[in-house]
C-alpha cells in the first residue's frame, strides 16, 4: 500500500492531465480572442510543468519501494 502523500501526488497528477485536456478545448473556443488564447496556453505551459514535475515525484517514491 502507498503512503497517503504518494497517492497524493498521483490524485494531483490525474487533476492537472485532466485540466491540460480542458485547456485544449478553452484554446479552440478562443480562437477570435488573441489575448484569451495566450492566457490559456500560459496556463497549458504552466500546467505540462506541473505534470513533469508530479510524474518525476511519483517515479522516484516507486523506485524507493
Amino acid at each position: 500500500m502507498l503512503p497517503n502523500h504518494v497517492y497524493n501526488l498521483m490524485e494531483q497528477l490525474v487533476q492537472e492531465s485532466q485540466s491540460l485536456w480542458r485547456l485544449d478545448q478553452y484554446i479552440r473556443d478562443a480562437k477570435k480572442c488573441k489575448d484569451c488564447r495566450t492566457f490559456w496556453k500560459k496556463l497549458k505551459k504552466d500546467k505540462e510543468a506541473h505534470i513533469k514535475e508530479l510524474t518525476a515525484m511519483v517515479k522516484k517514491h516507486c523506485n524507493d519501494k
